[in-house]
């Protein structure tokens, strides 16, 4: 099986793209390096069935080769993004779908989103199952994120409805492992960082906020199966235990044994209240739910930033914001 992954050098594309080669697979992987890194993948760049285009699937996408799955995970997608990079994010969201998928259609190939929880926005209802339509402010500063994703279902189910493409669709909740960047913005790398480098840990608004932390690997198992199941409409895949920020912080800081002081900052507008995923859908549909632990996912992670930090230079996008 031959796929193309655009975001393949992200987080999550980089893992995804070592599973499948782990499988016999062979892979093209498309990323244009805007939130990607190379040395995510250097390690795969000497195989023969590994090939790696920087290039914008937003100006265009071509490959002259056959291809039996087209995996579209390209997109910034961190709090920090939506404020650097707002036009890409709508931009990569609406033309870059659109090429993805009229690839698709032109291959033959199967077509699988990587959609995300912040469809349902800041939502009044929880857990929130596949059904829910999401409350979404559409001129909110995180809009640019929400709607582009919203947008690329649409468009991914007209293209299915329409035009006969093979589509999936996964809706992602907060995931977290090896390869996250260490100025990515989200709470779980912040802490990490702050915790680390023995900054304060910022905590926004007063922590009662809520999150459910899935570990990578469980994410790119149920992607795996959803690959290979025949559901046309969003699954929801992460990690239904809930926590608050604020007893989130407490963990890292006896985690990591930081003397840092917990600081609370004003938090930023929309910023979801509740986060915690139905996922009685992926248990029925493909046999799937999490199983590593936060405590053992903690442990994981905290080690590679550990690495990072002894290791690397800073990012050029500089601290987490």
């Amino acid at each position: 099986m031959r796929a193309l992954v655009t975001g393949g050098a992200g987080f999550l594309g980089s893992h995804l793209c070592e599973r499948l080669l782990a499988e016999g697979w062979k892979l093209v992987c498309v990323d244009n390096l805007c939130t990607g890194s190379e040395a995510n993948v250097a390690h795969l760049c000497q195989r023969n069935d590994f090939e790696m285009l920087q290039a914008d699937i937003g100006a265009g996408l071509d490959y002259a080769g056959d291809l039996d799955y087209i995996l579209h995970f390209a997109s910034p997608a961190s709090p920090p993004d939506f404020s650097r990079m707002p036009i890409e994010i709508l931009r990569v969201g609406a033309f870059g779908t659109y090429n993805a998928l009229r690839l698709a259609q032109q291959k033959g190939a199967r077509f699988l989103l990587a959609s995300t929880s912040e469809c349902y926005g800041d939502p009044e209802i929880s857990p929130q199952p596949e059904t829910y339509w999401g409350h979404v402010n559409p001129v909110g500063p995180r809009s640019v994120y929400d709607e582009a994703k919203r947008f690329s279902e649409a468009m991914t189910m007209a293209f299915y409805r329409a035009r006969g493409v093979d589509t999936r669709i996964v809706r992602i909740f907060n995931t977290y492992g090896p390869r996250m960047r260490l100025n990515d913005g989200r709470a779980l790398p912040n802490f990490l960082y702050q915790a680390l480098t023995g900054e304060p840990i910022t905590v926004y608004g007063d922590g009662s906020q809520t999150r459910s932390f899935c570990f990578v690997s469980d994410l790119i198992e149920g992607i795996r199966r959803l690959m290979e199941s025949d559901e046309r409409y969003p699954v929801n895949l992460g990690n239904p235990q809930e926590i608050t920020i604020l007893e989130f912080a407490h963990r890292v800081k006896e985690l990591t044994g930081a003397e840092a002081p917990i600081v609370f900052r004003p938090l930023p507008q929309d910023d979801p209240k509740q986060r915690r995923p139905d996922i009685t859908k992926a248990r029925d549909l493909l046999g799937w739910e999490p199983k590593v632990s936060l405590a053992e996912g903690l442990q994981i992670t905290l080690r590679y930033f550990q690495e990072q930090l002894r290791g690397a230079q800073p990012s050029e996008h500089g601290k987490p914001v």
